[in-house]
């Protein structure tokens, strides 16, 4: 999704929560060194609300941490917290409204989610 700006048009919705997703992804997904295994604990200021404790080993708590992560986490948040391996796994069956800026920026996702459709 390309931002146009046409002089005094106000951005809509989209195209803001597009670019604020787009500034914070990391320069590769190589980047991406976060635990493999065992619980995490996501600082409140990226799980403000609800379940902060997050077990890795069980697949549906790892996706809702990856979503949460993906949605609320900083740059410095998605380098520490995501890993690249896991999140390579997971992309086809990770629905998540942050999926264009990523996709964008990182073709192989992309490609990674095709395969899996």
């Amino acid at each position: 999704m390309a931002i146009i700006s046409s002089g005094s048009a106000t951005p809509s919705a989209a195209d803001v929560l597009y670019a604020r997703y787009a500034g914070r992804l990391p320069a590769s997904l190589e980047k991406l060194a976060g635990p493999q295994h065992g619980v995490v604990e996501l600082p409140q200021h990226v799980a403000w609300s609800g379940l902060r404790a997050y077990d890795l080993n069980r697949p549906r708590l790892r996706m809702g941490m990856y979503r949460t992560v993906l949605a609320e986490g900083q740059h410095e948040d998605l380098v520490t917290l995501l890993n690249h391996d896991l999140l390579l796994a997971q992309w086809p069956v990770l629905r998540t409204h942050v999926r264009q800026a990523w996709e964008d920026a990182f073709p192989e996702l992309a490609i990674a989610g095709s395969a899996a459709a």
